[in-house]
């Protein structure tokens, strides 16, 4: 199996079950970040065992799968054991073994469409332009530290085809003007969204996925943002916000990034 195959296959035994598998897929110092979960290998493999005694069966549902190096990241929507739709997105890290060793996520409750009538989950999911990867890499780097961490907000404009920016937040609609909207309205409020430290941008393609740590309205908050590049310039985002939990809640001590 590719790695994304792996990835996937490991995804799908919170609903098929399958301990064997995930012990198989997983090295036994298996790196979980989720700080809901304990970590290493025994503590997942519990999980897919606990779910699956659950009496509502966990469903499972993926929307996108990349692959940067040894790394795969998928675009999911899980169910489990009945408790309500969740939209995520998981990063998993391979050894050299072809184990995986790590594994990163966000999550968010399924919400309905935004003001332009779109959903976390909807739009292309065609991977092209292989060949510019790194040159979309980039892209999104530059972005994050000129428009999102606010080095230099006057070249915004530069990072989009005029207005025509696709926009799958769940608060916000599309194009330049409904980001501007959505965060003066925010201002308002008196709620800032702060970008502090890009920690991962992985990319394929057409596709980038960039995490960073911040704040939203004081609360430290982990952002997984999404974009697509088209001829050099942003043109579609989806993204997971999630509030980092209180340390005293954690489950394992290898922290959110």
């Amino acid at each position: 199996m590719t790695n994304t195959q792996k990835a996937l296959a490991l995804i799908n035994t919170f609903t098929n079950g399958d301990t064997k598998q995930a012990q198989n897929l997983l090295a036994a110092n298996y790196i979980q970040h989720n700080l809901a979960y304990g970590t290493g290998r025994d503590a997942f493999v519990g999980s897919v065992d606990c779910l699956a005694s659950a009496p509502v069966k966990t469903t499972v549902k993926n929307v996108r799968a990349f692959a940067d190096g040894d790394k795969v990241f998928l675009q999911n929507v899980y169910n489990f054991a009945g408790n309500g739709e969740q939209v995520a997105f998981d990063i998993f890290r391979f050894d050299e073994e072809g184990l995986i060793a790590e594994h990163w996520d966000n999550l968010a409750a399924v919400s309905a469409p935004n003001p332009s009538g779109r959903t976390q989950i909807d739009g292309t999911t065609q991977i092209i332009d292989l060949d510019k990867t790194e040159a979309n890499r980039e892209i999104v780097k530059n972005f994050l530290f000129d428009v999102m961490q606010g080095n230099h907000a006057e070249r915004t404009p530069d990072y989009f085809n005029g207005d025509t920016y696709i926009q799958h937040n769940t608060g916000i609609a599309d194009g330049l003007s409904g980001l501007g909207a959505a965060l003066a309205e925010l201002a308002k409020q008196g709620v800032q969204m702060i970008y502090t430290k890009v920690h991962q941008v992985l990319a394929q393609g057409n596709f980038v996925l960039a995490v960073s740590e911040g704040t939203f309205g004081g609360a430290p908050t982990a952002y997984y943002d999404l974009w697509r590049v088209e001829n050099g310039k942003i043109a579609e985002h989806w993204d997971v916000m999630e509030t980092i939990a209180d340390k005293s809640t954690w489950q394992n001590q290898n922290g959110k990034f």
